[in-house]
């Protein structure tokens, strides 16, 4: 435990930083997983669903909680998954 008082500030920060990040991210890799299975079952309404996981996408990524690489690189993927269902 920390003796500073700064240092026991940044603690608490970084704590509500965590829990916020852990609520984004899970609501994020929802989003992908909802996707995902949607395309690969082929359900009507996958083109939404994936509409949905790129927002979730992008705020996770304007929020600075998965780097914008990360997140390119995920939508990409979904895109050329669910561009390859329709011509199946």
């Amino acid at each position: 435990m920390a003796n500073i008082k700064s240092q026991k500030k940044r603690n608490r920060q970084n704590e509500a930083r965590r829990l916020r990040n852990r609520a984004v991210r899970g609501v994020t890799r929802s989003a992908l997983k909802n996707a995902r299975l949607a395309i690969e079952s082929g359900a009507d309404n996958q083109e939404e669903l994936v509409y949905i996981a790129v927002k979730a996408l992008d705020k996770a990524a304007q929020k600075g909680v998965i780097h914008k690489n990360n997140v390119a690189r995920h939508k990409s993927r979904l895109m050329h998954k669910l561009a390859d269902a329709r011509n199946a």
